[in-house]
């Protein structure tokens, strides 16, 4: 499950992107509303974790921007506004939960663990159908076991699906990273899926939506 950090304290984001990722998450964390929202645009989050004072986009208008544009993300706000004027915005916004500095990063971490418990379910492109939970494959309602290299490129692009990945972040799961290994390797993916994956010369390779 990835998830989405916006922190601009350089002490408390690293604490934060330390303790979420040893929960056996991925994490970006950035620093600036901008950077958020471009990131937002990019790539697939599983949950934001928003501050909502910070430089360039504020998180109010961050998260307001993020549903005008249908991006319906979980979405938590930590923030040293504690009044209930803010608080109240924050979910006016579309904010899931709103968490008040200061606080326990583990408390963060339990409110994390609850936001994406409810959001676990079965993600199906073509005759695939892929459960995050349990990270298990089913290709035509037959469950299938894909190796260490499969698997990991399978996940890539269903939780990407339209999106181009570079290349380096397919490369980086190989035990012996090479070109012509990573075409061999996707030309197994495609045949065992049925899947349209384009190869995006000089970048990387995109999941084509249905």
């Amino acid at each position: 499950m990835k998830i989405l950090l916006l922190e601009d304290d350089y002490i408390l984001g690293e604490t934060l992107r330390e303790m979420i990722s040893n929960a056996g998450y991925e994490v970006l964390w950035v620093k600036d509303g901008q950077s958020a929202a471009d990131a937002a645009y990019d790539e697939r989050f599983d949950l934001y974790v928003f501050d909502i004072n910070v430089s360039q986009i504020n998180g109010f208008d961050l998260l307001e921007s993020l549903r005008n544009a249908d991006d319906m993300t979980p979405t938590i706000f930590i923030s040293a506004l504690t009044d209930i004027a803010a608080i109240t915005k924050g979910f006016a916004c579309g904010a899931d939960d709103y968490l008040k500095k200061p606080f326990y990063p583990e408390e963060l971490l339990v409110r994390i663990g609850a936001k994406l418990a409810k959001n676990f379910h079965n993600i199906s492109h073509g005759k695939v159908t892929y459960n995050p939970k349990n990270r298990e494959v089913s290709i035509d309602g037959k469950v299938v076991s894909l190796g260490d290299v499969q698997l990991p490129f399978l996940e890539l692009f269903i939780n990407n699906i339209g999106r181009t990945i570079d290349k380096e972040y397919f490369l980086e799961v190989m035990e012996s990273p090479s070109d012509t290994g990573l075409r061999v390797a996707i030309n197994k993916l495609k045949n065992t899926t049925g899947w349209d994956v384009q190869n995006v010369r000089g970048i990387g390779y995109r999941l084509e939506k249905s």
